[in-house]
């Protein structure tokens, strides 16, 4: 005979779930999306805002152009120059810079693959490195010019002294952090050295590889403005030099602005080039994106 509490239980419906869950997904959704395109949104925000509170300081203070001009000021500048004249520039500076980056990468991971291989070049070539890259580019800069000429090549020269140091020591970072079982491992199956190098040193250094890559792009550029301060009739840099010493410096920040924009787009093509040629070197969340 069933008891009257187990009877009244039995008699009383069953409480219906709580839809909480179907609710809680489209609001977390939500979420995501929202906070998807905050990211996505929020540096051309920060930039439109810093370049308003820029033009609005330099109307409401009327500071003089010849000081800090607006962005107005420098857009004005910019339009009033003939596009064969920017485009002569941008192409004379963009050429070097190209050229001195490839150079530094032809050079750099190579050598950065002796001095792994090698102890003895490990120990004389990598001070020697060290000792160059200390080396002031912009004192050595007017030597370098009146040695090689006033050619493409002392400038290719000089881009390339600035661009293959941080593709040396990265890329010799990333061959040292490949895990020793690895190795051992290559050793016990009689792998060769070239085998060791090319199929497991190599892959492990690819992160490292493109960080400096991205680096090298900004640094190139930088290069081949410091050689066209020096001695140049043509380029970015040059017309940097000519306007500011004619006191035109709306003319000056507009060389500037180009050049930003020259070394954000080469950042972001080798950026894409790692996402296309290796894109399981990224990691996972820009692997997302």
């Amino acid at each position: 005979m069933l008891s009257p509490t187990t009877s009244a239980a039995s008699s009383s419906p069953a409480l219906p779930l709580e839809p909480a869950a179907p609710e809680q997904r489209p609001r977390s959704a939500l979420r995501r999306r929202l906070g998807y395109w905050a990211d996505r949104s929020a540096p051309p925000l920060a930039f439109v805002a810093l370049i308003a509170i820029w033009e609005a300081s330099c109307r409401l203070f009327a500071i003089p152009s010849f000081l800090l001009p607006s962005p107005s000021a420098i857009a004005m500048s910019a339009l009033d120059l003939p596009g064969p004249v920017w485009l002569g520039h941008l192409f004379a500076t963009l050429r070097v810079a190209l050229m001195g980056y490839f150079a530094a990468i032809i050079v750099s991971i190579p050598l950065a693959v002796l001095l792994v291989t090698s102890r003895f070049l490990s120990r004389t070539l990598y001070p020697l490195l060290v000792v160059v890259q200390s080396t002031p580019i912009v004192a050595v800069a007017p030597i370098i010019i009146v040695t090689l000429g006033a050619s493409d090549l002392p400038r290719v020269v000089i881009t390339f002294m600035i661009a293959f140091f941080p593709i040396v020591v990265a890329t010799v970072t990333g061959l040292l952090a490949t895990p020793e079982e690895l190795i051992e491992l290559s050793r016990s199956l009689r792998a060769g050295r070239a085998r060791e190098i090319l199929h497991i040193r190599l892959p492990f250094a690819v992160p490292y590889i493109f960080s400096a890559l991205k680096i090298s792009t900004t640094l190139s550029v930088i290069g081949a403005v410091v050689a066209e301060f020096v001695a140049a009739e043509r380029g970015l840099g040059f017309f940097i030099a000519f306007s500011t010493s004619f006191f035109k410096i709306p003319q000056a920040f507009a060389g500037l602005v180009v050049l930003v924009a020259i070394s954000l787009v080469l950042f972001h093509l080798c950026a894409a080039a790692q996402r296309w040629l290796v894109p399981w070197s990224l990691p996972k969340s820009e692997r997302r994106a």
